[in-house]
């Protein structure tokens, strides 16, 4: 049975982030001595968290990996293609990561080569580009921010994926069909580690800006599908947000995201740890 881990943010970042992990099998269950990990943030653009990755967050996520001794961390992104990458890192200050007494190599997408691939199962996405920087991860970490989305009516673990997509392609992707397109890409890898900062959600608006609260969550798991439908749960929570009514289930990115499965096709099929 697949697991999802929710802890309450409780002055440590460090703590909280390893105790989320732990319950579901800690970071030596997914990382092995010698890995080359590749940790994917949320930097679509410059705006604050938790429109885009805190940079605290992900430099604990960073030094904890290392921890396990892989051979190389590197953390990798493409903002939305009426922004520069490089810009955006820079003003959200990840380069600063290079400081560390380890540093992970930090990878802007459009910097590389982009891989056509064919999506097999794909009846809205036929086919995408993708950053060439996946094929040399061992591993894959995934940092997804939690909130609403104007476009994709939410955004977290799979919406992530349209980061490794080559940014001209994405305006198409938004034109029809996009929840659907969303879990069509997400056929494409299969991610190892999921570690969701729900500090802070938008519970309407997003994915720039939008209603701010504090739900003080951290969460872990390593299926896309069964920490989405949690992110959502705790939007839902709130008075106000733009969920209400909606079964997580039948959003169609998660929809869409069962039929090819991709993870957990109902609550039965996870436990939720606290």
């Amino acid at each position: 049975m697949k697991r999802v881990s929710k802890v309450k943010f409780e002055g440590s970042l460090r703590d909280s982030i390893l105790k989320a992990v732990n319950l579901i099998g800690g970071f030596e269950r997914f990382i092995q001595k010698g890995d080359v990990v590749l940790v994917k943030p949320n930097f679509n653009t410059a705006d604050p968290f938790p429109a885009s990755t805190d940079f605290e967050f992900l430099k604990e996520v960073v030094k904890l990996i290392y921890e396990r001794e892989p051979k190389l961390v590197m953390v990798g992104e493409s903002s939305t293609m009426t922004l520069n990458t490089k810009k955006v890192m820079e003003k959200l200050g990840i380069f600063k990561l290079l400081d560390l007494e380890t540093p992970p190599r930090i990878y802007v997408f459009e910097e590389w080569q982009w891989r056509k691939k064919e999506i097999p199962q794909g009846k809205y996405l036929k086919s995408v580009s993708i950053t060439e920087i996946l094929e040399r991860a061992d591993k894959i970490v995934l940092l997804p921010c939690l909130k609403t989305h104007k476009y994709a009516q939410f955004t977290g673990a799979l919406k992530l994926a349209v980061g490794f997509m080559k940014p001209t392609e994405r305006v198409k992707l938004h034109m029809l069909h996009l929840q659907e397109k969303i879990a069509e890409l997400n056929t494409l890898f299969k991610p190892d580690l999921i570690i969701m900062d729900a500090r802070k959600c938008f519970i309407n608006g997003g994915p720039a800006e939008g209603e701010l609260k504090e739900s003080n969550l951290i969460l872990a798991s390593d299926d896309r599908i069964a920490i989405d439908v949690e992110g959502i749960k705790i939007i839902q929570s709130f008075k106000g947000n733009s969920l209400k009514g909606i079964n997580p289930w039948n959003l169609p990115q998660i929809k869409r995201a069962i039929e090819l499965g991709i993870g957990v096709k109902g609550e039965n099929e996870y436990e939720v740890l606290e």
